[in-house]
């Protein structure tokens, strides 16, 4: 008989020679991250803009804020939800280990330390990092700033239904109604008759009664997926001819959207005026900037229609059904309607309403879905926003990125390897696609592999065996 072989059981060695220790291969993403960051002045711009908020030589060593940002960023690129899955992350990766600087013998920032740093530097900060970032984004091409789409979604809060309690006695759930149970004459009631109470009794959910004890700001909303949650509401106003998300905004959740457009335009108008203090930057913005607003019918009423005419803004806003209306005392109001109708019904109405669906929509699935923040583990707005901008910052560096080298995001490079390799290796049965359809495709890995200063691009093994197909 065999004998069974067991894993035995290692001793680690005392001293390790340096030439022993592990070296990444890198990412060619990230390894063009950097190389785009360092041209544009990101290190040197994030410590001037923080060093008021550094001690010289007190307490624990902080995190460099180019790090600390670069950290947040990584959120968006690696899909990580929390602070802590970014620390886990970071500290089992050799690559980001080199993307923030840090060699193989130095440990990485704790997420205790990056959430002090996080509370620590004010909102202020984070939409300057924000506005530096879209100032890159219009330095290359990708902001007009003419035609802005907006559009909301909800987050689920970090905070449980069950926890919530009165805004006027603070009473829990399960006491209040126990309590009103006591009043209709039940003296010792069971989780039965508290359930039976509770089914029979209207708006028993109201924002207006309940609240959340530890964070107030969550409020309770219905999701997009029919459940109830406390949530937050996340208002983006994105360029209609760039994608570029140039406005991110945190709302209360039972704010309706008539109520937060005028912040979210206001925003964006500021962060235009910081962009064009740029002069390479202003040159690509159009001539009458956030001149023409695209949104669904949950931004439609009288007042907004009035409002964004008296600011000579052009509203391509969807209309409900309201049925005949009555306009007496409201001409302005009937104007304003009326010619917002006359513009969706057009053919540059309806191009705007479809192209609103793609360019507004698909950042949301980009930001939340695969950038994994439709569940914050925040709490507070302030809190929230601060890496919701830096999050909406790597969305918008991600398009310089597809600008400048080809690829946005590391996904979107193993993405293009995977078509290259199933064009080559096409089945028999059909013909190969000819040499002339496959060399773009070349052409954007050469150059993406090129190293910054050195001859020839560095071709991964991987790509090498694809190669000797052709």
């Amino acid at each position: 008989m065999a004998m069974k072989k067991r894993r035995r059981s290692r001793q680690e060695a005392l001293f390790v020679a340096t030439d022993a220790l592990p070296e990444s291969p890198g990412h060619p993403f990230y390894e063009k991250l950097n190389e785009v960051l360092a041209e544009h002045g990101f290190d040197d711009f994030v410590e001037d803009l923080c060093a008021q908020y550094y001690a010289e030589k007190l307490g624990r060593p902080s995190i460099p804020p180019g790090v600390y940002f670069r950290m947040l960023m990584l959120g968006f690129y690696e899909g990580l939800d929390s602070e802590r899955g970014i620390d886990w992350r970071v500290a089992d990766s050799l690559t980001l280990h080199e993307f923030l600087g840090y060699a193989v013998t130095e440990r990485t920032p704790h997420h205790s330390t990056l959430s002090r740093t996080r509370k620590r530097l004010p909102l202020e900060v984070h939409q300057e990092v924000f506005n530096w970032i879209l100032t890159l984004v219009a330095s290359s091409g990708l902001l007009k700033g003419k035609t802005l789409g907006v559009d909301a979604t909800t987050l689920e809060a970090n905070a449980a239904m069950r926890s919530i309690v009165r805004r006027d006695s603070g009473e829990t759930y399960d006491e209040f109604l126990t309590r009103l149970a006591q009043a209709s004459g039940i003296e010792t009631p069971t989780r039965e008759d508290l359930a039976k109470i509770d089914k029979n009794r209207p708006k028993k959910a109201s924002n207006k009664d309940w609240r959340h004890p530890h964070d107030p700001d969550a409020r309770i909303t219905k999701m997009k997926d029919g459940r109830t949650h406390l949530a937050h509401k996340a208002e983006h106003s994105v360029d209609m001819d760039t994608e570029t998300i140039l406005a991110v905004t945190l709302q209360e959740a039972d704010e309706g959207d008539t109520a937060t457009l005028p912040w979210t335009l206001l925003q964006a108008q500021m962060n235009l005026e910081a962009v064009s203090q740029d002069p390479e930057a202003k040159a690509h913005l159009h001539a009458q900037p956030l001149s023409e607003v695209v949104a669904d019918k949950g931004y439609h009423s009288r007042a907004t229609m009035a409002a964004l005419k008296e600011d000579k803004i052009r509203s391509y806003i969807s209309e409900p059904d309201r049925g005949r209306q009555k306009w007496k005392g409201k001409t302005a109001e009937r104007d304003a309607v009326y010619a917002n109708r006359r513009r969706i019904r057009g053919d540059r109405g309806q191009a705007l309403r479809r192209q609103r669906g793609e360019y507004v929509e698909r950042p949301f699935a980009h930001l939340f879905e695969t950038g994994s923040m439709r569940r914050v583990h925040l709490r507070g707005q302030f809190n929230i926003l601060k890496r919701l901008l830096i999050h909406a910052g790597g969305f918008n560096l991600a398009l310089a990125m597809r600008k400048l080298v080809g690829v946005g995001t590391p996904r979107g490079l193993r993405d293009l390897f995977i078509v290259l390799q199933t064009l080559l290796y096409a089945p028999k049965t059909h013909s190969r696609p000819p040499f002339r359809l496959l060399s773009p495709i070349w052409r954007r890995l050469a150059d993406f592999l090129a190293p910054a200063a050195g001859a020839g691009p560095r071709w991964p093994r991987s790509f090498l065996r694809v190669s000797d197909g052709l």
